[in-house]
Protein backbone atom coordinates (compact mmCIF):
# COMPACT_ATOMS: atom_id res chain seq x y z
CA UNK A 1 0.00 0.00 0.00
CA UNK A 2 1.48 3.29 -1.08
CA UNK A 3 1.72 6.29 1.18
CA UNK A 4 1.99 10.01 0.40
CA UNK A 5 5.75 10.02 -0.16
CA UNK A 6 5.74 6.83 -2.23
CA UNK A 7 3.16 8.42 -4.54
CA UNK A 8 5.30 11.58 -4.67
CA UNK A 9 8.32 9.45 -5.66
CA UNK A 10 6.25 7.69 -8.37
CA UNK A 11 5.20 11.04 -9.80
CA UNK A 12 8.76 12.39 -9.60
CA UNK A 13 10.04 9.37 -11.53
CA UNK A 14 7.30 9.74 -14.13
CA UNK A 15 8.15 13.42 -14.60
CA UNK A 16 11.91 12.83 -14.63
CA UNK A 17 12.39 14.93 -11.50
CA UNK A 18 14.16 14.25 -8.23
CA UNK A 19 13.44 15.12 -4.60
CA UNK A 20 15.93 17.97 -4.58
CA UNK A 21 14.26 19.74 -7.51
CA UNK A 22 10.86 19.21 -5.88
CA UNK A 23 12.08 20.72 -2.60
CA UNK A 24 13.53 23.69 -4.49
CA UNK A 25 10.32 24.33 -6.47
CA UNK A 26 8.09 23.95 -3.41
CA UNK A 27 10.42 25.93 -1.17
CA UNK A 28 11.04 23.50 1.65
CA UNK A 29 14.03 21.66 3.10
CA UNK A 30 15.01 18.46 1.31
CA UNK A 31 15.57 16.84 4.72
CA UNK A 32 11.86 17.17 5.45
CA UNK A 33 11.12 14.56 2.79
CA UNK A 34 13.46 12.09 4.48
CA UNK A 35 11.90 12.82 7.87
CA UNK A 36 8.41 12.37 6.45
CA UNK A 37 9.34 9.04 4.91
CA UNK A 38 11.05 7.87 8.10
CA UNK A 39 8.09 8.85 10.28
CA UNK A 40 5.49 7.73 7.74
CA UNK A 41 3.87 11.16 7.93
CA UNK A 42 2.43 13.54 5.38
CA UNK A 43 3.45 17.19 5.12
CA UNK A 44 1.31 20.11 6.21
CA UNK A 45 -1.72 20.85 4.06
CA UNK A 46 -0.16 23.93 2.45
CA UNK A 47 3.02 22.02 1.57
CA UNK A 48 0.96 19.12 0.18
CA UNK A 49 -0.93 21.59 -2.03
CA UNK A 50 2.35 23.05 -3.33
CA UNK A 51 3.74 19.57 -4.02
CA UNK A 52 0.56 18.57 -5.86
CA UNK A 53 0.75 21.71 -8.02
CA UNK A 54 4.37 21.04 -8.97
CA UNK A 55 3.55 17.42 -9.81
CA UNK A 56 0.28 18.38 -11.55
CA UNK A 57 -1.80 15.94 -9.52
CA UNK A 58 -4.44 16.45 -6.85
CA UNK A 59 -3.72 16.52 -3.15
CA UNK A 60 -6.42 13.88 -2.79
CA UNK A 61 -4.42 11.56 -5.04
CA UNK A 62 -1.19 12.10 -3.09
CA UNK A 63 -2.92 11.53 0.25
CA UNK A 64 -5.28 8.66 -0.62
CA UNK A 65 -4.06 7.25 -3.93
CA UNK A 66 -7.47 8.02 -5.43
CA UNK A 67 -8.88 11.09 -7.10
CA UNK A 68 -12.62 11.48 -7.44
CA UNK A 69 -12.15 14.28 -9.98
CA UNK A 70 -10.12 12.19 -12.43
CA UNK A 71 -11.70 11.72 -15.79
CA UNK A 72 -11.24 8.63 -17.96
CA UNK A 73 -8.17 10.05 -19.73
CA UNK A 74 -6.39 10.58 -16.40
CA UNK A 75 -7.35 7.10 -15.22
CA UNK A 76 -5.85 5.72 -18.41
CA UNK A 77 -2.71 7.77 -17.79
CA UNK A 78 -2.34 6.36 -14.29
CA UNK A 79 -2.90 2.85 -15.65
CA UNK A 80 -0.21 3.49 -18.27
CA UNK A 81 2.20 4.64 -15.56
CA UNK A 82 1.58 1.42 -13.66
CA UNK A 83 2.27 -0.78 -16.70
CA UNK A 84 4.75 1.35 -18.65
CA UNK A 85 7.80 -0.85 -17.96
CA UNK A 86 5.84 -3.92 -19.09
CA UNK A 87 4.74 -2.08 -22.24
CA UNK A 88 8.34 -1.09 -22.99
CA UNK A 89 9.48 -4.69 -22.58
CA UNK A 90 6.64 -5.89 -24.79
CA UNK A 91 7.54 -3.32 -27.45
CA UNK A 92 11.11 -4.61 -27.56
CA UNK A 93 9.97 -8.12 -28.53
CA UNK A 94 9.64 -9.29 -32.12
CA UNK A 95 6.13 -8.99 -33.58
CA UNK A 96 5.42 -12.74 -33.48
CA UNK A 97 6.26 -12.90 -29.76
CA UNK A 98 4.05 -9.86 -29.04
CA UNK A 99 1.18 -11.54 -30.84
CA UNK A 100 1.73 -14.73 -28.83
CA UNK A 101 1.61 -12.79 -25.56
CA UNK A 102 -1.56 -10.99 -26.69
CA UNK A 103 -3.23 -14.33 -27.43
CA UNK A 104 -2.13 -15.75 -24.06
CA UNK A 105 -3.57 -12.73 -22.21
CA UNK A 106 -6.81 -12.93 -24.22
CA UNK A 107 -7.13 -16.65 -23.42
CA UNK A 108 -6.43 -16.04 -19.70
CA UNK A 109 -8.96 -13.23 -19.68
CA UNK A 110 -11.58 -15.72 -20.83
CA UNK A 111 -10.91 -18.13 -17.97
CA UNK A 112 -13.42 -18.15 -15.16
CA UNK A 113 -12.20 -18.48 -11.56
Amino acid sequence: MSNFWERVDEELEYKGMNRKSLATEVGFNLGNIGKGIQLGSSPSADTAVKIAKVLNVSVEYLVTGQDSSLQKENLDLHRYREYSSFINQLDSLPENQRELIKSIVAKMNGWKN
